[in-house]
């Protein structure tokens, strides 16, 4: 009997595979097989009540906005630019369970470049430093909430938890503010489809493009203001089909 090895059996496999689909494929003309909506494109976030976020909470990230990323008369800040609704529907979501990532112990000290190595989750570790920071802000700032801080006094605050000197219960301060930065800021310039973005005020703020399908004319040439509004995943509202 002649001995197969698994090589040759998984090159046989792939030759056969690769003849099925040779033989099926065709000559397209004329037109390109697409419809449009048809692919599997994210669901957009739309206006309503808070999906993780409480009222407070709620309150407390949209002043942490905009204390990372302040409004401007030319670019609305944190808060109107809809960051904290973008970090409210990814708690709610995978992100905020770490889904897909291994969740078991055992749980040890890392380094930097092994990430996260604790068994709490980034919803977990939000509504633990919201409630800490509320604390830390009445037993420092005379009874006084964060959101009930003045910005000078609130950027004090989070000066401190950039240091590492502001000592947030249940929490590594610092982890959590380097974290704030990071998702603040990928809901502010992350597609407005996800929720952040509003209006795409930060990709007219610099001049990005979005999702349109070529400015491969532009990409060289640099200090120059790209001339076209930005497109989002969903398109643009002025391409929609006027109802009525």
């Amino acid at each position: 009997m002649t001995n197969f090895r698994r090589r040759d059996v998984v090159a046989g496999t792939a030759l056969v595979l690769l003849g099925e689909a040779t033989a099926k494929a065709g000559l397209i003309t004329g037109q390109l097989p697409w419809e449009p909506n048809t692919a599997a494109s994210p669901l957009a976030i739309t206006p309503g009540p808070w999906t993780f976020f409480t009222p407070a909470e709620a309150a407390a990230i949209e002043a942490l906005a905009d204390r990372i990323i302040p409004p401007d008369p030319q670019t609305p800040g944190g808060k109107d630019a809809g960051c904290a609704v973008f970090l409210d529907r990814q708690l709610a979501g995978p992100y905020g369970r770490n889904e897909g990532h291994y969740n078991e112990g055992p749980f040890e000290a890392g380094t930097e470049q092994q990430g996260p190595q604790a068994s709490g989750t980034p919803s977990a570790t939000y509504r633990t430093a919201l409630a800490g920071l509320d604390k830390h802000c009445r037993e420092t700032q005379g009874g006084k909430i964060w959101v009930e801080l003045t910005a000078e006094q609130q950027d004090d605050v989070l000066k401190g938890m950039e240091a590492g000197s502001v000592v947030v219960d249940g929490t590594d301060t610092r982890k959590f503010f380097e974290t704030l930065i990071k998702d603040i800021q990928e809901g502010f310039f992350s597609d407005p489809i996800y929720g952040g973005n509003k209006d795409m005020c930060a990709w007219k703020m610099i001049g990005y493009p979005g999702a349109r399908y070529d400015y491969r004319d532009w990409v060289g040439r640099h200090n120059e203001r790209f001339p076209l509004p930005p497109v989002s995943i969903a398109g643009r509202p002025d391409w929609n089909p006027k109802q009525g």
